[in-house]
């Protein structure tokens, strides 16, 4: 698929979103803070044990089959369902999430994670495992610098559209190639273009994943200029935000540069740039 068809179908699918109203109004986390990588609580997950899957044809974007797609997996953590998406942090001090969705784009993402080398600040990646399964040495190049990833499904398909065991496969099929390239299965999902429904809810709880939201969106996919996308992350930082912005999905050069521009004011105005963190129960 050519990159003016991929971003007119993604603005169309979001118009689509936007008059459905499928995405909640609200939503905290209590529980996240930054006290230690995500990845260090993973081992109070369940003894592995064998998952049934459905197969699921990827889109044109991406026709490369998975690599073990199939093969055993954890059996993930049993969580709570949730009926809206966390939309901020909470917590003490001036903590904020910076989150990436769409990729790995190797033509944008490497850029991303060398300038959040460079000022030593750590980020969440929402993948969508068509992307993730040409690029997971980047999805390994996130886990050693103590990144988060998280599930974005596999097509970054309009969820409400979609039948329960499609939805299902979307996501199960990111989560087993997050697991076999970052090392460990997702424990944060997305919904793409924010539209959440019952079935994502569910689904992403069984499969042992938190719907996590954002608060401040730069709407960097609709190109909208380096200095609008610093302006919104700027004018829209707080205590608890977390900010959306996005590493494919079209040219995300602004993003890139956005980011070099945003970030020292960032720090220097005394936020803690940090990931989501939860407890296992």
């Amino acid at each position: 698929m050519q990159k003016d068809q991929l971003l007119t179908r993604r603005r169309a699918l979001l118009a689509g979103a936007a008059v459905l109203g499928v995405a909640g109004a609200t939503g905290t986390a209590g529980w996240l803070t930054d006290d230690a990588p995500a990845r260090q609580v993973r081992a109070a997950a369940a003894a592995a044990g064998p998952q049934a899957h459905t197969p699921f044809k990827s889109s044109s974007f991406r026709l490369q089959p998975m690599t073990g797609y199939g093969a055993t997996r954890r059996v993930p953590s049993r969580i709570a369902v949730r009926h809206e998406p966390i939309l901020r942090m909470s917590g003490r001090g001036r903590r904020m999430i910076l989150t990436f969705d769409d990729g790995p784009d190797p033509r944008y993402t490497p850029d991303i994670l060398r300038t959040l080398r460079e000022y030593d600040v750590r980020a969440t990646f929402f993948v969508c495992g068509e992307m993730a399964v040409d690029n997971k040495d980047l999805l390994r190049e996130m886990a050693d610098d103590g990144h988060v990833v998280g599930n974005h499904t596999w097509t970054h398909p309009l969820l409400t559209k979609l039948s329960r065991s499609r939805i299902r496969s979307e996501m199960e099929r990111t989560c087993e190639v997050i697991e076999d390239a970052y090392g460990e299965a997702p424990l944060w999902f997305r919904a793409p273009y924010g539209a959440w429904n019952r079935a994502a809810f569910q689904l992403g709880a069984e499969l042992g994943m938190e719907p996590l939201a954002w608060t401040v969106d730069t709407t960097d996919w609709m190109t909208p200029g380096t200095r609008t996308i610093v302006d919104r992350v700027e004018s829209g930082a707080a205590p608890g935000v977390i900010v959306l912005s996005h590493d494919a999905g079209g040219d995300r050069s602004q993003s890139v540069a956005a980011l070099r521009a945003y970030l020292p004011y960032l720090l220097d105005s005394g936020y803690h740039l940090t990931v989501p963190r939860r407890k296992f129960t």
